[in-house]
């Protein structure tokens, strides 16, 4: 057989529970975009031939990082509004930003932005939530990222939907549009939340998502003001809330998740939600600290999210893994709540699972899809290497080198080579110039 990629002389680490541990001399074969074989180099047939061989030459090879919720267009607003809670955050700097700022071309050129950001720091798959999601889809097909490109409802204006009596309908077009179009890309509907949308907007279309058999997503109990209010508008909280209205099941991803209780959890459990849980975003917008021990005991699916930029501010999985795992030692006073083992499953497989794609991707399994990446760990600060916990607690992005996605190289030697990354950042910087003017920025 003649191979499209060979890697050779690599520590792999394939993340599979079915072979557990490192190889820590070895090979992986790839094919038709899928990953054909592994193992080390001595079990590497002498017959064997590839159109390209990558020597990793020590570095390490494992599963392409699976951010689980983001909202890409929003690098245009990255630093614009730090230091605020999540109230006064979005209705007095974010909505109204968008209303004067969002529009296809911007949402075009900021989501391949942060696709650039994310290729660049080790993500191979991420969950989009916003509006105009068309110009993401088509920024993220152009970059090579994989992902899942949910078109955001909200009721009342907002882009591409003026009139939000409309916004569903939207969504179900955005989604009859992308089905099955490009196999990069799956699209979703993504309510904002239940205080933006109404239950009769929640139902409708969670209804559609069923209809069409997709993913719905919905930020949930991210603050403890949110629960206030759902208790004085509905006398009930966030997650009660939802079951009651019927949108709580296992095509349900809850984003957040940070203020529930005991019973909550155990609903969610029962219903099989998934929860995406953002730590970063919660730490930085100062909105609490997921119970992510409970969730996990609860067996609830869950994955890592890095938020938006515009709340995070970085969209590099690494770092959000090095959060996730040390803040939940904080909360309970107990360095083992979250071992980094299980912050690095959340990453890849978790994620993945959460998105429905725990099939073909998520581990470095033969069969699965091709999408993976190398890390140089050949460096001061990653040595001596004696476990994949190193890779939570002291990698970063800057320490990939390589990015495959669907059996093809999007990134090599730190160069992406799908789009130019150089011609991202002007022409985000043209656009950042209006929001400069106005906060007095220039």
């Amino acid at each position: 057989m003649i191979y499209d990629i060979l890697i050779t002389n690599s520590i792999i680490l394939p993340l599979d529970h079915d072979r557990p541990g490192q190889i820590t001399q070895g090979y992986i074969a790839l094919k038709d975009e899928k990953i054909m074989a592994l193992g080390s180099m001595n079990d590497l047939s002498p017959g064997w031939k590839a159109d390209k061989i990558i020597d990793a030459g020590g570095r390490l090879v494992m599963p392409g990082l699976v951010n689980s919720h983001t909202h890409a267009p929003m690098t245009l607003f990255r630093g614009l509004a730090d230091d605020l809670e999540l109230m006064t955050w979005l209705h007095e700097h974010i909505f109204p930003a968008e209303a004067k700022n969002v529009n296809p071309e911007m949402v075009y050129w900021c989501s391949k932005l942060a696709a650039a950001e994310m290729i660049l720091s080790g993500t191979t798959t991420v969950a989009d939530g916003y509006f105009l999601e068309d110009s993401v889809a088509d920024a993220f097909i152009e970059s090579g990222i994989r992902s899942v490109v949910a078109q955001g409802v909200i009721d009342f204006p907002a882009p591409g939907v003026p009139d939000p009596s409309q916004n569903v309908a939207a969504a179900a077009v955005f989604i009859e549009r992308w089905l099955d179009k490009n196999s990069l890309l799956t699209p979703a509907v993504f309510c904002h939340s239940p205080y933006t949308c109404s239950p009769e907007t929640l139902q409708r279309a969670k209804e559609m998502a069923r209809h069409k058999n997709v993913k719905f997503f919905v930020h949930l109990a991210e603050t403890r003001t949110e629960v206030e209010q759902l208790q004085e508008q509905h006398g009930t909280t966030p997650v009660r809330y939802l079951e009651n209205l019927g949108i709580l099941d296992a095509d349900t991803v809850c984003v957040h998740c940070v203020w529930l209780d005991a019973e909550e959890i155990q609903i969610m459990a029962r219903a099989g939600t998934h929860i995406a849980t953002c730590p970063q975003s919660n730490m930085k917008l100062g909105s609490g600290i997921a119970p992510l021990k409970e969730i996990l005991a609860a067996g609830i699916s869950i994955g890592l999210g890095t938020d938006g930029s515009a709340s995070n501010n970085r969209l590099d999985m690494f770092h959000e893994m090095d959060m996730c795992a040390k803040v939940h030692k904080v909360k309970g006073l107990d360095p083992t709540a979250i071992p980094a083992q299980t912050v690095l499953e959340l990453a890849t497989s978790g994620s993945a699972g959460i998105l429905g794609l725990e099939k073909d991707i998520g581990s470095l399994v033969p069969g699965k899809e091709a999408d993976l990446i190398l890390v140089d760990i050949n460096q001061p600060h990653l040595q001596p290497f004696y476990n994949s916990d190193l890779l939570v607690y002291a990698a970063s992005g800057a320490d990939v080198s390589t990015v495959i996605i669907n059996g093809k190289i999007v990134m090599q030697d730190r160069n992406i080579l799908t789009f130019d990354v150089s011609q991202t950042m002007d022409e985000v910087r043209k656009l950042a110039v209006p929001l400069m003017r106005d906060r007095k920025f220039l």
